[in-house]
């Protein structure tokens, strides 16, 4: 397997784990939201939750979104 062919491999699995965890975070809410447990407790787990995502997401579409650095270590970018 090429480089480009690893990289587009790795966007992929990335991306597809993305989709994973929206689609986990996304069954979350919804528990929650039918859960008779209050105001208070709803926004709380919401706050966690929603930290929980940020944290779990953020780094793998970072990765997705950072420039590819292609240019040999000693030698001046184009």
């Amino acid at each position: 397997m090429g480089r480009e062919e690893q990289r587009a491999a790795i966007r992929q699995v990335r991306e597809g784990l993305i989709s994973e965890l929206e689609e986990l975070y996304r069954n979350a809410f919804d528990r929650i939201g039918n859960q008779d447990l209050g105001e208070g407790a709803i926004a709380r787990l919401t706050q966690l939750l929603l930290r929980s995502r940020e944290a779990a997401i953020t780094p793998l579409q970072q990765e997705i979104e950072a420039p590819l650095i292609t240019t040999p270590a000693g030698q001046p970018a184009p």
